[in-house]
């Protein structure tokens, strides 16, 4: 699925504005429980590891990671594999 979004013309002029706008997007997910780390992970198309660089530079602290999120995640993966969408 793609969102469009009107930006502010102060964010418009940052090198990637639209990049940026997801990513806090994303960090606020993350941080309200909306998105799982897994959902997050994906939207910013990043592994596992690769997202929680993402968290460690952003200085953003990631909330352990427990059972019924693990189990969110493997059944979300299993639908995208069943699905075929992986990357």
């Amino acid at each position: 699925m793609q969102i469009s979004v009107k930006l502010p013309d102060d964010l418009a002029a940052h090198p990637n504005p639209g990049r940026e706008a997801l990513e806090s997007l994303v960090i606020a997910g993350y941080q309200t429980g909306v998105l799982s780390h897994f959902l997050a992970s994906q939207m910013l198309e990043l592994t596992r590891f690769e997202f929680e660089r993402f968290l460690a530079d952003k200085q953003v602290v990631a909330e352990p990671y427990d059972e019924h999120e693990w189990d969110e995640d493997m059944a979300i993966a299993r639908q995208i594999r069943a699905h075929g969408l992986q990357r």
